[in-house]
């Protein structure tokens, strides 16, 4: 048989400005070959026709660029979310719409486990619920001797009981910032950000390297993957280590439908991991690239911890907290400048955003070097004036445009009031401002979807069916480029992925509709059929 495969399809879709739509695509050694029409292979000698697609439009695979490798294994715990979600093995998951179904869940849940295993549940989010705001006791009332944590959906606050409380000591006495107390002095239960939940995290073995880095958790992200048509994905605050490496690299042999990039969590010594991001680096492959780092800077708006400009938030809550305080993000920035390591840099909030664009500038003015594509991460908050000085500094932005579907009505009444709510995820802005742009899940945050993240950035929907700031949509064919050819950008694979063109590796998305000719609204719609990865079909 022929080693040159030509796959016909009604259409591909290109991204890729000299050949915008062909019907047919040859592949050789699982990259593409040439596009044209069907005989557009024959010069390059005998060929072997593959019509297994004839009946589907073809993308480039779907990249996308924030999302994290629990989003698979996260199942394990008790789904305890207020949206309906779907697990890797397409079940779905109702919601529970108040505080009495979210502790009748969880106590359901617990009576499945083992005595001495602990409950968790994750995907929680009060921002969603009328009754008061959950607290150890509302957790007592499921066990009062073994441990309960409730993760919320943003994975950046927790509510636990007050046994886990006592594991870890903290109570009346305990000053540790994100230990929320009552009047009475006493621990709420809800702890904020990472300082306050590392602890009890590692008393219950929530770990989310474990979540991560196993068989399981691997084969269950790349289920994830194919159903959404992505064969690129990130996972963005990696904690490697040389034995999961080994893991992973055994599984994404060329018949892994999936490409990870594994981005490094840098939370520390600057110089420690940047040696590290240096070493995981070389022990890249196709299907594992390794080598950028992620810094962690604020936290959540709806949590009230991301860190916001004046005027604050609404309700006069304090500012957020700081994961990582601003001396060691200058620090870090300087470092992997020096080195020559991208950088991923969680923003939420616009304060986080100016002070990290001031530590990219001061390490910019130590180490000028070209061609970093350092990304701001989330960018919720940023203006056009955050926007046009990250492109000033060669940055790029990965906008979090499903916020605005699913708490952009809690953002205008809660959290940040009309003003501010309608330019939240500003991607016309960015793209205004001549920035470089991809649009994410935060999986599992939210759902990982590119097509439904691509119409959050269209059409600006929130759950009340409101258009949340219109003069920052995108148009149909912006967005889908946001969903490759930007996404792939901002990984530094645009030379390899994002486009069908000539050169590229043979990742395609399969499709039951073509996302540009249907109607705007329906394009989070769109039937996936299954993904083509280096030239090998994987259908649904």
């Amino acid at each position: 048989m022929s080693n040159i495969t030509v796959f016909a399809a009604k259409k591909f879709i290109t991204m890729d400005p000299n050949t915008p739509e062909v019907t047919h695509v040859a592949v050789r050694d699982g990259r593409i070959l040439a596009l044209g029409g069907k005989e557009c292979a024959n010069e390059w000698g005998s060929v072997h026709h593959d019509d297994r697609l004839a009946d589907t439009i073809v993308m480039p695979g779907l990249v996308e660029g924030h999302a994290h490798m629990m989003a698979g294994a996260v199942w394990k715990y008790a789904y305890v979310g207020y949206h309906d979600r779907i697990d890797p093995s397409g079940n779905l998951w109702r919601g529970l719409k108040d505080g009495s179904a979210v502790v009748a869940g969880l106590a359901e849940f617990a009576d499945r486990l083992d005595f001495d295993e602990p409950i968790v549940g994750w995907g929680f989010d009060p921002i969603f619920l009328a009754s008061e705001r959950l607290s150890r006791i509302h957790l007592d009332e499921i066990s009062s001797d073994r441990p309960i944590a409730i993760i919320f959906s943003n994975f950046h606050l927790m509510c636990v009981n007050s046994y886990a409380l006592e594991m870890v000591g903290y109570d009346q006495h305990s000053n540790v910032e994100g230990v929320i107390k009552a009047p009475d002095g006493l621990p709420t239960g809800e702890l904020q950000e990472m300082a306050a939940m590392f602890p009890i995290m590692r008393r219950l073995g929530i770990d989310f390297r474990g979540l991560s880095q196993s068989p399981d958790a691997i084969l269950a992200y790349a289920q994830v993957a194919q159903r959404a048509g992505v064969t690129t994905i990130t996972d963005l605050f990696s904690s490697m280590e040389d034995d999961d490496v080994d893991v992973m690299l055994r599984i994404t042999n060329d018949n892994f439908p999936l490409r990870i990039v594994p981005v490094l969590g840098a939370m520390g010594d600057p110089v420690s991991f940047a040696d590290k991001a240096e070493r995981l680096a070389k022990r890249s492959t196709d299907k594992l690239r390794m080598g950028a780092v992620k810094l962690m800077t604020d936290g959540s708006i709806q949590g009230w911890t991301a860190r916001v400009r004046w005027p604050g938030y609404l309700g006069g809550q304090p500012n957020g907290i700081w994961n990582t305080e601003p001396e060691m993000i200058y620090s870090l920035c300087a470092e992997m400048q020096a080195r020559g390591i991208q950088m991923h840099i969680h923003v939420n909030g616009d304060q986080a955003a100016e002070v990290s664009l001031d530590a990219i500038q001061a390490a910019l003015a130590l180490n000028p070097g070209q061609g970093h594509r350092h990304v701001l991460q989330h960018c919720q908050m940023m203006d056009r004036d955050l926007y046009e000085r990250a492109a000033e500094l060669g940055c790029c932005v990965n906008i979090f445009s499903n916020h605005i579907w699913y708490f952009g009505d809690q953002h205008v009444a809660l959290t940040l009031g009309e003003g501010r709510a309608a330019r939240m995820d500003a991607a016309r802005s960015a793209l205004d401002a001549g920035l470089h742009i991809a649009l994410h899940s935060d999986a599992p945050v939210t759902p990982l979807g590119p097509f439904f993240t691509a119409w959050c950035a269209v059409n600006r929907r929130t759950m009340s069916d409101r258009v949340l700031g219109s003069a920052q949509c995108l148009s149909v064919s912006e967005a889908l480029y946001a969903i490759t050819m930007g996404a792939a950008y901002t990984l530094k694979l645009d030379a390899e992925i994002g486009s069908i063109s000539v050169g590229k590796r043979a990742d395609f998305a399969i499709l039951g509709d073509d996302p540009t000719s249907i109607d705007p609204m329906a394009l989070k719609d769109v039937p996936v059929l299954g993904t083509v990865s280096g030239g090998r079909v994987h259908l649904l």
